[in-house]
């Protein structure tokens, strides 16, 4: 059998696909996988990292805003159509998954038009235009919420939840993670995550609100390694032995063990996550999204008293909060408990196996 996984850009993306194309491995070894990412983008390192091929597409996203970037588009979009066809052609997939980004589209387009089975993995409580018009086309969709029929044909969609990246439920000491970043004991710890590459107004949000990080309080901060040397350098010392810095987290199980606290976007492959491992969290949806999708993720927790939420234009204040909110055990117990009910550990293996089932049709 012969599969390609489309799509890209985030972490949000790439790491479901990966877990994606894992369980199909698990469960046939002799399954043949091939990536379709963006060129430049994060896949185009960690998919071969993660030990498959990948392939790179133009393409690139339309600004919503005026700008000269968008005089490129048209062509851009054309460019990759056509290599995704000749992927395609030369490939001959079985089927083709598409996890969202920018090359998921094309790739979708060109195999739903010669016939080829399709499906997507909609991450999201709010899909992208995108997926809107691929829906049409595709035979199955793959959601993590329910009421996804105001979006999707209710006949192609399956409840499966989203996939999370491979490690994070491997059992372990506290006290190894603890000693791994280097954190004390009798200190409550604050988890801030940014997603894979980093959020501006997070970043800077915390370096105007460490004047307000309690005594009692140590943080594991991911800047994203765009940001990373700036903060380092505006930081310095300062907060030696308090703040510990990391412009990319490879070790996610440990830091989200040693968290009594997470402070995190929105994205859905974080909400996942974290439900799975019943983490108190702090969103901070970010406004830059389509659709401002991330808040209607967020708000689905909330509802569910499963999460808190910070506006973006209030993170001067998310230092002070979090400091706060970490002390009130009862309050985190709470959040823990509800925001279980949104786990689901088997996604990835449920996905695999309804593309299985989409071979031949």
């Amino acid at each position: 059998m012969k599969v390609i996984i489309s799509g890209g850009g985030t972490g949000g993306h790439i790491f479901p696909a990966i877990s994606i194309a894992n369980a199909l491995k698990e469960t046939d070894p002799q399954v043949d996988i091939l990536f379709v990412g963006a060129q430049g983008k994060m896949e185009m390192e960690k998919v071969p990292s993660a030990g498959y091929r990948i392939e790179g597409l133009p393409v690139a996203g339309f600004q919503r805003r005026i700008t000269l970037k968008n005089l490129s588009f048209g062509f851009k979009l054309i460019a990759s159509l056509m290599k995704a066809r000749k992927i395609v052609r030369r490939f001959r997939p079985d089927v083709v998954v598409g996890v969202g980004g920018y090359a998921s589209g094309p790739v979708l387009r060109v195999a739903s038009k010669v016939g080829i089975p399709c499906l997507i993995q909609e991450q999201n409580s709010f899909p992208g235009v995108t997926n809107r018009i691929l829906s049409k086309k595709v035979e199955k969709i793959c959601v993590a919420y329910d009421g996804m029929d105001l979006f999707f044909p209710k006949d192609k969609i399956i409840l499966t939840g989203n996939p999370v990246r491979q490690g994070l439920k491997n059992e372990g000491e506290r006290e190894e993670a603890m000693s791994y970043f280097q954190l004390k004991e009798d200190k409550k710890t604050i988890l801030i995550v940014g997603g894979s590459l980093g959020a501006r107004s997070i970043n800077h949000g915390i370096i105007n609100g460490l004047k307000d990080l309690d005594e009692d309080v140590q943080v594991v901060w991911q800047t994203g390694k765009f940001y990373y040397e700036e903060i380092k350098n505006k930081i310095g010392n300062k907060y030696e032995g308090r703040v510990m810095i990391y412009d990319f987290l490879s070790r996610m199980d440990l830091a989200f063990r040693v968290a009594d606290l997470v402070v995190s976007r929105a994205g859905a492959s974080s909400i996942s996550e974290l439900a799975l491992l019943s983490k108190p969290v702090i969103f901070v949806p970010s406004p830059n999204v389509a659709e401002d999708h991330q808040t209607k993720n967020a708000m689905a927790l909330v509802n569910k008293e499963a999460a808190l939420l910070v506006k973006d234009s209030d993170v001067s204040k998310l230092v002070g909060i979090a400091c706060e909110t970490v002390k009130k055990e009862d309050l985190l117990a709470s959040i823990a408990k509800h925001i279980k009910q949104f786990a689901r550990p088997d996604a990835a293996s449920d996905i695999a196996n309804e593309i299985f089932k989409l071979k031949g049709k």
